[in-house]
């Protein structure tokens, strides 16, 4: 029988479901320790090029 569909969802089955929906938070959002331009984490700043200390080649948009 596991074709088949069910022919009514409860309000809890349907917000069981659409539990994971939801909108995400941004990235966390720091400022440059050399610059002081906010970095997402993880990223190079695109004000100075500088990651984890270093200076890294960035492009230009």
């Amino acid at each position: 029988m596991g074709g088949v569909p069910m022919r009514h969802h409860t309000s809890s089955k349907v917000g069981r479901r659409r539990s994971h929906e939801a909108l995400k938070p941004k990235q966390h959002i720091a400022p440059c320790p050399e610059c002081k331009h906010p970095v997402m984490s993880h990223r190079a700043c695109s004000a100075c090029g500088f990651y984890r200390g270093r200076k890294i080649a960035v492009k230009k948009k």
